[in-house]
């Protein structure tokens, strides 16, 4: 049995990299560097100034969409930032408001905050985990500020300038 795994694991392995064409290894190599400066971007602004927190950790995630699939509805500005906010801001309530243990209160926090994206149409996937990172930090509305509108406009902006005006993508749709 072991046998037949490791030998579907080979060829699930040789299938992928014979799949691997120039367009696809360019995509994956530019995307790979612009989420690594944006990040890093975030990263020198949060621990090389005195300016405050600019970087979450849903942060990451968000950059396999505003640089590797710029033209999903997931990617656009108006998903990230309010995708974001409204996760973020679902978690700090339940944080200041719902005296419930914190298993429950992260279950019914990323719930809610799913519930309003869909609800909204402002749907980015990798918000979903703001109320799990806003709860176990038992962070307050200040977060709200930094990092999560100032980090977004940074990440936006970047991803506007790098898509639109250097990679010359259709970025943002209209």
């Amino acid at each position: 049995m072991f046998a037949s795994s490791t030998k579907n694991c080979i060829k699930s392995i040789k299938i992928t990299m014979i799949n691997i064409n120039k367009e696809i290894f360019k995509k994956a190599l530019l995307a790979g560097i612009f989420s690594a400066f944006t990040i890093g971007v975030l990263t020198i602004l949060t621990y090389k100034s005195a300016l405050g927190l600019f970087i979450a950790g849903s942060f990451g995630s968000s950059m396999v969409l505003l640089f590797g699939f710029p033209e999903s509805p997931f990617a656009q500005p108006k998903n990230v930032f309010f995708g974001h906010l409204v996760t973020a801001f679902v978690g700090v309530v339940f944080v200041a408001l719902i005296p419930l243990p914190v298993y429950v209160n992260i279950a019914l926090a990323v719930g809610v905050g799913i519930f309003l994206m869909i609800l909204l149409n402002i749907v980015h996937p990798p918000a979903g985990g703001n109320p799990i990172m806003v709860i176990i930090g038992s962070v307050s509305y200040d977060y709200l500020l930094s990092p999560i509108i100032f980090g977004c406009i940074i990440i936006i902006s970047l991803a506007i300038l790098i898509n639109k005006f250097l990679l010359k993508k259709n970025y943002p749709l209209k």
